[in-house]
């Protein structure tokens, strides 16, 4: 492993540098998605189900199946990926966003409403602040699941560190299978406890 890296470090820092964007672009598009469906299915209950339902299904749908169905339309490369990493993130974070917001107490939410405030200040002052833990266990679960569902979308020309794997697989070269494996679970790890230490700063 450590001669593979010494004699070709571009086939390894490339991949990672092209995964981390990979996952943040999804991560930002993703938040963003979510919020606004978020602040839509608190307005309306009724929608805020339907969404939940309909993002289950999608969740539940074989990744490579969603990548093939999206080639015809987006082509191959780093916009199908997005595009079907995003529907996955919706279920993780919608659910948990929901959930965190409408868990607030309602005594809580009437005070807010005693004082005179607005849906939305009651939104982003009182349910918000009061919700950080479920918001923040949303955001997780979908970086971790970005990183590893990231790696499969290498098969549609994405890039990453799938693209060490699938190498490593096709040539049978366990220096590429091990270094894809190895820096995608320790990004995934390293991630994670980022948001931890990030969520322990924010209750503080």
């Amino acid at each position: 492993m450590i001669d593979f890296l010494l004699s070709h470090p571009e086939k390894i820092i490339t991949p990672l540098l092209e995964h981390v964007s990979l996952t943040a672009v999804t991560l930002v598009i993703s938040v963003l998605m979510a919020s606004v469906l978020t602040i839509l299915g608190t307005a309306v209950p009724v929608l805020g189900k339907i969404l939940t339902a309909v993002f289950s299904v999608v969740y539940s749908i074989p990744s490579l199946a969603l990548f093939a169905l999206l080639i015809p339309i987006t082509g191959l490369g780093r916009t199908s990926a997005v595009i079907v990493l995003c529907a996955y993130n919706q279920y993780l974070l919608l659910g948990n966003f929901l959930t965190g917001l409408t868990e607030v107490d309602p005594g809580v939410r009437e005070a807010a409403k005693g004082i005179g405030m607005t849906v939305m200040q009651e939104l982003f002052v009182v349910q918000v602040p009061l919700a950080k833990k479920a918001l923040f266990a949303g955001i997780r679960l979908a970086v971790v699941s970005t990183i590893g569902i990231g790696t499969i979308a290498a098969a549609i020309n994405a890039g990453g560190l799938g693209t060490l794997l699938f190498d490593g697989l096709r040539t049978m070269n366990m220096a590429k299978i091990l270094w894809g494996s190895l820096l995608s679970a320790v990004l995934a790890v390293s991630v994670n406890s980022l948001l931890k230490w990030a969520e322990k700063g924010v209750f503080r």
